[in-house]
């Protein structure tokens, strides 16, 4: 099966090709540096399917253009599928599936590495002692035992995040519209509404996909009624907080630590290397000159483990469209439902 994938770089081709070689199938696999959207899609020609990342445009406009060409099949090397046009996928009989479980301990351990780098201030420790400076003002944190812990999601991911944070000896809340048993049997964790969980939480953590529902689930409201100092950390999807609401809150006192993994217009930045470039986004340069803040972008996925998994099960994923097989993985199209699952 001949397949174009957008988005790529060395690591996608190296993992890919390893499993296609390990599963023992035959899928030509095109390579391309750029992102899928409507004016890259003649690149895909003569290609059955396409494989695409999670800032890839697979609008309407894009998939009328792909069904056009012959394609039948996207599969998207992630999770989440927010940038997929579902209902004209459906209209147009292009199937559609996705990674539903890789190593979840990457990101949620990711999640954990910002809450300590924000606690301590690693990053300003780091860079201090590289110029020699090793002065302790300014780098004061506080102990996580005892903390309160909100996470919002408590999917595999969520599940993890919470047990790491249980080790550190904090008290665990929970927000999901699909409660999980597991949830409640870890330390002395509980379900509360959101709400509660934003009035009582040191330290809050997002594990929840974007849907309609979640979108800018973090807004002004929500801050308002954080407590003072709050630590907020997302590793999930950029859209779930309001950029220009939380850079009010840092402004205020009311966010104390911000750590992100993602950022809602991330499309245009992340993956590549703009060092010599003038960044166009005023609202990301702003949230990066605090000092409270640290941002990657978009690595808690990067670990050997999840690339392997996430690798072999696009490869499947492709094995089973092309032997006609019920697709164990495939993205069903319906109609938006105002809630807050997990990751």
């Amino acid at each position: 099966m001949k397949v174009a994938v957008f988005s790529t770089k060395s690591y996608d081709r190296e993992f890919l090709e390893a499993a296609n070689i390990t599963a023992k199938t035959n899928h030509e696999f095109v390579f391309f540096d750029t992102q899928l959207n409507p004016k890259t899609t003649s690149l895909a020609t003569g290609c059955l399917g396409v494989c695409v990342f999670v800032n890839d445009d697979v609008s309407a406009e894009t998939l009328k253009l792909l069904a056009a060409q012959g394609t039948r099949f996207v599969a998207l090397r992630c999770t989440g599928f927010n940038n997929v046009d579902l209902k004209t996928a459906k209209e147009l009989g292009i199937k559609i599936a996705r990674v539903t479980a890789y190593s979840p301990f990457s990101v949620a351990e990711h999640a954990a590495g910002l809450v300590l780098m924000l606690n301590r201030k690693l990053y300003r420790a780091y860079n201090r002692v590289r110029d020699d400076n090793f002065s302790l003002e300014g780098l004061l944190g506080f102990d996580l035992h005892g903390c309160t812990v909100g996470i919002i999601g408590t999917g595999k991911i969520g599940i993890i995040f919470a047990q790491i944070m249980c080790g550190f000896g904090c008290h665990l809340l929970g927000y999901d519209t699909f409660p999980n048993p597991k949830f409640e049997e870890i330390g002395d964790a509980r379900y509360v509404q959101l709400s509660e969980l934003f009035v009582k939480a040191d330290i809050i953590s997002l594990h929840c996909p974007l849907t309609p529902g979640t979108h800018h689930l973090i807004n002004a409201n929500a801050i308002e009624q954080m407590k003072p100092g709050v630590m907020l950390i997302n590793t999930s999807r950029g859209a779930l907080i309001d950029t220009k609401a939380a850079i009010t809150g840092i402004k205020s006192g009311k966010i104390g630590y911000l750590g992100i993994d993602v950022y809602e217009k991330e499309d245009n930045l992340f993956f590549d290397d703009l060092s010599d470039s003038v960044i166009q986004d005023d609202v990301f340069q702003l949230l990066q000159s605090f000092p409270n803040v640290v941002i990657t972008s978009h690595q808690a996925f990067f670990t050997r483990n999840a690339l392997t998994d996430i690798a072999s099960t696009t490869v499947s994923n492709f094995t089973e469209f092309e032997q006609d097989r019920p697709l164990t993985n495939e993205v069903f199209y319906q109609p938006p439902v105002l809630a807050t699952t997990s990751a």
